[in-house]
């Protein structure tokens, strides 16, 4: 039987972890708006400083490249008790990355006449590669949680 101190203690810990908890949702929340209002000013200056002249495919390389300062820094801050959470995401996000190469593989559009060879090989290319990340997503999350085990 547990004791009513350990009882209140444990009760207490879980209203702080709750409150904790909400004011990080408050943070984020935040953060998002302040992102949003940020990317708002940034492309209404982007446009008006080149009239309008953006190249679409420089627009998206430029996300993708902050996307990749960003995701290495956010990973790289995440504290060791993580890890095994953050594997279990990445390995959901590669089999979202696996829907869309599949789709790419495989779906024709209409009026191509078999000009989509380019999509199929790289939706091929992004399937081999996708799969064979969560392969060792799931790989090295097993290792990380048979750590935790007791050794018979």
């Amino acid at each position: 039987m547990s004791s009513p101190i350990a009882a209140q203690t444990a009760v207490d810990a879980a209203s702080q972890a709750r409150a904790a908890a909400e004011v990080a949702r408050q943070a984020a929340e935040a953060a998002q708006i302040y992102a949003d209002q940020a990317a708002t000013a940034l492309g209404a200056a982007a446009h008006a400083a080149t009239g309008g002249a953006i190249d679409p495919f420089v627009f998206r390389l430029s996300i993708f490249v902050l996307a990749v300062f960003v995701g290495y820094y956010v990973v790289w801050s995440v504290t060791p008790a993580l890890h095994t959470p953050l594997m279990s995401v990445t390995n959901a996000i590669s089999s979202v990355i696996v829907v869309g190469a599949l789709l790419a593989v495989g779906v024709s559009t209409a009026g191509d006449a078999g000009h989509s060879w380019g999509a199929r090989i790289f939706g091929f290319i992004a399937l081999v590669f996708a799969s064979v990340n969560i392969f060792g997503g799931f790989l090295v999350t097993s290792r990380m949680l048979a750590m935790y085990q007791k050794k018979k």
